[in-house]
């Protein structure tokens, strides 16, 4: 979006699908709206009234006829002067009805463009616009129920509620260095220590909940590794409920990439199929291989597969397949040992060097609901339904660098007294959470957020 940050121009698009449909909606808004309105409806419209007539052209024909509503300024989403002129959902209808708008002087709306108005005219903040975006593209319902949180207010609030704490803690003890003669001394005050040791622990819960919310929003890469004929493809149709992948008795039937969506609690998880992983001569394989890598480095979570039927010494398998696996090293895999069905005992290690080792029939189903509460528990998916929001990576990023300020204030603090460094890294704190609901911000990241908006949102 170039123009709509700065342009007050009246704008138009239709904010319902293209295609056939029963109903089809054009929205328009700007100073105009209202001369529009009086022009194609040819009646003087009651606001914030529901009114049945007919939409004409400029030749006084009738195009359609159907509901318009009009919204003067201040009271519409975007702050303006807002018409819908809901009409019959044709493709051909909507374009002659958007056309006649568009010769009336409005232009055709840049995606976004709605609710950057909206932003900018203070109806809603930066987190809210973002969590209309969110609540259009949900993935699932608890997806859906987040983003209606966000943009009720809800992670607005957190933020609002924790950045007026760091500015309170940032006036009291700019306070007290411009003031000296009010006698605070801030450095011996064990109410500053204290509240700094309470924004700290609010900070973690937010970003606890933050990271929740983007997990809820964006999902989570979970890659299946390990030897060829190992299981993965069973466990993957066992886990993805339907035959995603290619099962035969023929060592290295997988080959490329087979990836499926599915859902853990609400949470869509993108479960990818990997070729097997072994010294493989056929070119064909190699890039199989290499393609596992590659999915391996840049996954959230892994699962190394290991075929307890065949290999009773798995904890060799799994230490030679860490080595030739150049998997993330920030994630820390899952060993699933498969084929429980086949083995006379089980072993009982619930750990093997840190990672969570469990036992499975991917064939069979067996022990598949206790690989779901471990992955639960090893991405940290636990979602209430009451509480939880949308968030995004960008918003991570905020909070975290907020945090990164809050801490080493605190260790100015504490390491050589400056009062003042920490009332400037409590300064930089506060610009970072600001950047959150847009009240500090750059006008290239408001473009970049609402360029990805559907055009008529």
């Amino acid at each position: 979006m170039q123009r709509g940050l700065t342009d007050k121009s009246t704008i138009a698009a239709l904010a319902t699908p293209s295609g056939r449909g029963g109903i089809g909606i054009v929205r328009i808004s700007g100073p105009d709206a209202k001369s529009i309105a009086k022009i194609v409806t040819q009646k003087n419209l009651t606001p914030r009234q529901a009114t049945y007539c007919n939409f004409f052209d400029d030749d006084h024909s009738v195009i359609d006829q159907g509901i318009s509503l009009l919204f003067p300024a201040p009271h519409s989403f975007t702050g303006e002067n807002v018409l819908e002129l809901q009409g019959h959902g044709g493709p051909v209808v909507m374009d002659m009805l958007l056309s006649r708008v568009i010769s009336l002087g409005a232009r055709i709306a840049e995606p976004g463009e709605f609710s950057a108005r909206a932003f900018l005219n203070d109806k809603i903040d930066l987190s809210q616009a973002e969590a209309i975006s969110d609540l259009i593209n949900s993935a699932s319902q608890q997806a859906a129920k987040g983003a209606i949180r966000s943009l009720q207010g809800e992670f607005s609030n957190s933020i609002e509620d924790l950045d007026s704490r760091v500015v309170a803690m940032r006036l009291y003890i700019e306070a007290a260095i411009d003031f000296p003669e009010e006698e605070i001394d801030f450095l011996s005050d064990q109410k500053i220590q204290k509240s700094l040791s309470e924004i700290d622990s609010s900070f973690l819960s937010v970003l606890k909940s933050a990271t929740q919310g983007a997990l809820l929003r964006e999902g989570i890469n979970l890659v299946l590794a390990g030897r060829p004929n190992a299981g993965k493809s069973s466990l993957m149709n066992c886990l993805a409920g339907k035959n995603a992948s290619i099962v035969t008795a023929i060592a290295g039937t997988t080959r490329d990439i087979v990836d499926e969506y599915i859902h853990l609690d609400g949470i869509p998880i993108r479960l990818v199929d990997t070729a097997g992983i072994h010294a493989a001569k056929d070119e064909v394989e190699k890039e199989g291989i290499r393609r596992a890598f590659d999915e391996l480095q840049h996954t959230d979570a892994a699962i190394i597969l290991i075929d307890l039927s065949l290999d009773k010494a798995w904890e060799k398998v799994v230490d030679q397949l860490l080595i030739e696996i150049p998997y993330n090293s920030t994630v820390k895999p899952l060993i699933v040992l498969n084929k429980m069905d086949l083995v006379d005992s089980l072993p009982t290690e619930q750990l093997y060097r840190a990672m969570p080792v469990i036992c499975v029939s991917a064939k069979k189903g067996e022990g598949i609901e206790s690989l779901k509460g471990l992955l639960k528990e090893i991405l940290a998916i636990d979602f209430s339904e009451e509480g939880s929001f949308i968030a995004r990576s960008r918003h991570i990023d905020a909070i975290n660098r907020a945090y990164e300020h809050l801490k080493e204030g605190r260790n100015q603090l504490d390491q050589f007294q400056a009062g003042e460094l920490l009332a400037e890294e409590l300064r930089y704190c506060h610009e970072s959470l600001c950047e959150i609901t847009g009240q500090f911000t750059s006008d290239d990241l408001l473009g970049r957020i609402f360029s990805t908006f559907c055009i008529g949102k």
